[in-house]
């Protein structure tokens, strides 16, 4: 008997990496502290009673992409960062939604950080 589970959600909390961010000239010469959160939404109904990688969405491959990415590149937006991790994470045709927040840490004098949240719902 089988029953409809919930998406599984695969969390990548803080990941912090430094990039070029910014359209100051301080912050095209000088890579900058951003943190990375992703929320990855899919059915995990094979590997929720497997032991075998094949069948569940491999976070290691997914973070190893943007941690690729992120430290090649240069953005002057944090709409275009943003979008560009999206992308990488939604890659997977698993994926049923998928959210990305990207926190510049500094960016304001008097604020922890300043963030960008775009998400992706599979229609």
């Amino acid at each position: 008997m089988s029953f409809n589970q919930p998406d599984a959600i695969i969390r990548i909390k803080n990941l912090r990496l430094r990039t070029f961010i910014g359209i100051k000239e301080e912050e095209i010469n000088n890579r900058q502290d951003i943190l990375i959160n992703v929320a990855i939404h899919y059915p995990a109904d094979r590997a929720r009673n497997s032991e075998d990688i094949d069948d569940a969405l491999n976070y290691r491959t997914i973070t190893k992409a943007i941690i690729r990415h992120v430290e090649d590149n240069r953005f002057a937006l944090l709409e275009k960062l943003t979008q560009d991790v999206l992308d990488i994470v939604k890659q997977h045709p698993w994926v049923t939604y998928a959210e990305v927040e990207i926190d510049k840490l500094l960016a304001l004098r008097y604020a922890d950080s300043v963030s960008m949240t775009m998400s992706y719902r599979q229609s």
